[in-house]
């Protein structure tokens, strides 16, 4: 049976099955995890940060399982933080990086967060939680405030951190920029009193300087929650640029037949971490059921969770004829071009692809066809010069008209 505590008006839950929950599924690490435990069960509303640099304009679903983990703890009644990083995706986050990241132009990061608390919003309630960007507090530092919050951690301490490590070994250049990330995601943590913070295993380190700053600031420690990394749809790390990803803003039809080309092994992993079901409800869908049945379940589970109920059959419907049948969607995006336009520059202007390089890849690897005669277009200085229907990689489709 739940206890409640009414402080500020607001319920908090201390249901011990939900809090069993959030502390075991799709977790990796929990630090301190007695602290927490004994929190959660205290009936405070605690405060629970999670932050997101805005290195892509897309939320994939990766990520939005640190959003779910969030919202359980909203659901308990928790005050939920979220931080867009727009100030420290400047700098370059280096966590399980094997060679220096970019440093992101302001432009850019202004493009890529126009749509983030949209995104944002489609798995927690914004109305009830702090949004936060930290160019806020961070950008307002001097060289006084930098030096103090460095004094906190050793180059000893920096240098042992694995992907530095292996960098320093390998010969390749680590940047004392990368050494104040996780200085400044842990400034953030001493800005918003964060009680909790959520990030992703590879995140662990900094996490913990979180907690070493709020010592530093003379605030209570947080405690951590590290969640288990999800692959990408074909084993390899999720990456925007490998196209193995699946974001929330993907349609009903893109988010099914991407879900439909995910690798058998990873069917439990995708299950576990990117749906409601109980661990009971999961089993039964795998046990003795043949993977493609079991993708079509996982499929109507996920798109589900980020579209209207009526659009997961109409997304099912679409993929067995256009995939089973061999049709054409029937929502394929249609462009009218001159005759003699190149075919890469169409299918960028209509963001099939996202670089030349990806249509160059594409291209070589056979992944353009026409739709009609099932011949490739490997040649990628390739003009349309008649109305065409091609297929681009394994679900993208567009129809071609000449003026």
């Amino acid at each position: 049976m739940s206890l409640f505590s009414f402080k500020s008006k607001q319920i908090i839950s201390t249901d011990k099955q939900k809090i069993h929950e959030i502390l075991t599924r799709g977790i990796e690490d929990v630090f301190v995890k007695e602290s927490l435990e004994k929190k959660l069960l205290s009936g405070k509303q605690l405060r629970v940060k999670l932050g997101f640099d805005p290195t892509g304009g897309r939320i994939h679903i990766g990520r939005a399982i640190l959003l779910r983990k969030l919202k359980a703890f909203q659901d308990l009644g928790h005050k939920v933080v979220f931080i867009v990083g727009d100030f420290t995706a400047q700098i370059g986050d280096p966590s399980d990086k094997i060679e220096k990241r970019p440093m992101l132009t302001r432009e850019k990061i202004e493009e890529n967060i126009k749509d983030y608390k949209r995104q944002v919003g489609k798995i927690i309630d914004v109305s009830k939680a702090e949004f936060h960007f930290n160019s806020t507090w961070l950008s307002k530092l001097g060289f006084q405030e930098i030096a103090e919050l460095a004094e906190t951690f050793s180059v000893q301490q920096m240098s042992s951190r694995r992907n530095f490590k292996d960098r320093f070994e390998k010969g390749v250049e680590v940047s004392l920029r990368e050494f104040l990330y996780p200085l400044m995601q842990g400034y953030d943590s001493v800005q918003v009193k964060a009680d909790i913070e959520i990030g992703g295993f590879d995140q662990l380190f900094n996490l913990k300087a979180g907690r070493i700053i709020q010592k530093y600031y003379k605030q209570p420690e947080q405690d951590v929650l590290t969640i288990q990394m999800l692959e990408g749809t074909d084993g390899r790390k999720m990456s925007t640029s490998w196209g193995n990803i699946i974001t929330i803003l993907d349609t009903p039809e893109e988010m099914y037949g991407k879900l439909m080309s995910t690798k058998d092994e990873l069917l439990p992993q995708y299950f576990l971490l990117c749906t409601d079901l109980s661990k009971e409800e999961i089993t039964k869908a795998l046990d003795g059921v043949h993977p493609k049945e079991a993708k079509m379940h996982l499929a109507r589970e996920v798109v589900a969770l980020y579209h209207p109920r009526e659009s997961v059959q109409k997304a099912e419907q679409d993929f067995i004829k256009t995939f089973s049948k061999g049709g054409v969607p029937e929502n394929t995006p249609e462009v009218t071009v001159e005759a003699g336009t190149k075919l890469s520059d169409i299918l960028l202007d209509a963001k099939l692809v996202s670089s030349k390089t990806e249509f160059k890849r594409l291209a070589e690897e056979g992944g353009v066809k026409n739709i009609e005669t099932e011949k490739a277009l490997t040649d990628i200085h390739e003009v349309v010069t008649e109305s065409i229907t091609l297929k681009i990689g394994k679900r993208r489709f567009l129809k071609i008209n000449i003026k």
